[in-house]
């Protein structure tokens, strides 16, 4: 495939992208990918291939392809495209919050030589490097960041990367409880939005009136964090914009949690989490857990159940944060929980009712897995030595 046939077929690709023909665009790509022997377009739609996964949720993906496409740069030899390259490795480890990773490609972009295209991307370099910074909790560092940013915006008259900002402003006020400018900054990116989008993505908007569904919701506006967030979801779910569907349930469950409709909130919070585990979203699988233990302890009381749930959850946390101390703690008073529950299978020794598996009860009304006595098959109950092992009628 030869350097015009390689363009037109890229062209073709954006156009079925923008057209929502995503897998007909991914195929037309491929094709280029697998058949095209000219590397500035091979390094082309390599940069296409990134964007359309990482708008996907396909981080992984999103990744493998940023690796290949350094490969090419290194190829060509050109300092332009292995600055591009690096900025998209940089984002795609900034998808799978591997946040110290994505700080050392942006470091690399900064200190490659002067480049064409470094007055271009050196502020979504810095952009990026805010967003690991805020998600390492590194706030100074992360506003700096985000200052560099928007002067580069502003520098270049750069509007699209002035909305970006401003959603990771409003993220940023939202974490250190500033809320009035955790709206301000997301209403200043839906204006951006309304004056100069009007050939932008949609995704622009969607990302705006997501952050403002957050910043109303914390100012307790739960009417308009409602209509924002149902707006941004109605965009989101168009476009088949898998990781924004997963931060819009989050923000719904959210919401309902702060009417006090649990028991709504409950399922939004599943589904977020199903959507965050499948895209590699560490860092909203936190925020999911964080929000369902949030309606576990806004019960007045807490059967026994909840307690052990609240206290895997907790588990969980602390795990993925590294705080032993209070990892055991509350490893301990999970335990305790299931002794005083009996909620165990008294053969494998694992907990009942923790994630979903096939159970059977025996006369003796003791609860085992199915598999367990199946594998197992012994004449009595393993727990009061009841000889009958018929199955109970429940």
């Amino acid at each position: 495939m030869g350097q015009d046939q390689t363009k037109q077929q890229i062209e073709k690709g954006l156009q079925l992208y923008q057209s929502n023909q995503t897998e007909k665009a991914l195929q037309v790509w491929m094709k280029v990918l697998e058949k095209g022997s000219d590397l500035v377009g091979r390094f082309r739609v390599l940069g296409c291939l990134v964007t359309a996964h990482s708008e996907m949720g396909r981080y992984k993906e999103m990744l493998k392809f940023a690796v290949v496409q350094i490969d090419t740069a290194r190829e060509l030899e050109d300092a332009d495209f292995l600055l591009e390259s690096y900025l998209n490795l940089a984002r795609s480890n900034e998808k799978l919050c591997e946040f110290h990773k994505t700080i050392s490609y942006c470091k690399t972009c900064l200190g490659l030589p002067g480049t064409r295209a470094g007055a271009q991307l050196g502020g979504q370099v810095s952009l990026s490097m805010g967003n690991a910074f805020l998600g390492l909790s590194l706030f100074q560092k992360a506003l700096e960041s985000f200052e560099k940013a928007l002067r580069y915006a502003h520098n270049n008259d750069d509007t699209m990367l002035e909305c970006r900002v401003c959603c990771s402003l409003g993220s940023f006020y939202a974490q250190v409880k500033d809320y009035e400018k955790a709206l301000f900054f997301p209403c200043k990116a839906a204006e951006l939005v309304n004056d100069y989008g009007k050939g932008w993505s949609l995704k622009y908007r969607a990302m705006s009136q997501y952050h403002m569904a957050v910043a109303y919701r914390l100012l307790g506006h739960l009417g308009s964090a409602m209509e924002c967030c149902e707006e941004s979801m109605k965009i989101a779910l168009q476009h088949g914009d898998r990781p924004l569907q997963a931060l819009c349930l989050l923000c719904f469950a959210d919401i309902h949690r702060s009417r006090g409709d649990l028991e709504t909130a409950f399922p939004r919070y599943d589904s977020a989490m199903s959507i965050m585990t499948e895209i590699g979203n560490r860092l909203g699988q936190v925020h999911v857990l964080l929000g369902v233990a949030k309606c576990w302890m806004a019960r007045k009381v807490l059967d026994k159940l909840s307690q052990l749930k609240l206290h895997c959850l907790s588990e969980s946390i602390y795990r993925s944060k590294g705080l032993q101390r209070e990892l055991r703690a509350h490893v301990v008073r999970f335990h305790e929980c299931v002794e005083e529950t009996e909620l165990y299978c008294g053969l494998c020794g694992e907990s009942i009712g923790e994630k979903n598996s096939r159970l059977q009860a025996l006369p003796c009304s003791h609860i085992f897995h199915l598999r367990c006595l199946q594998n197992n098959g012994p004449r009595s109950c393993p727990n009061c030595r009841r000889s009958s092992m018929k199955p109970g009628f429940v």
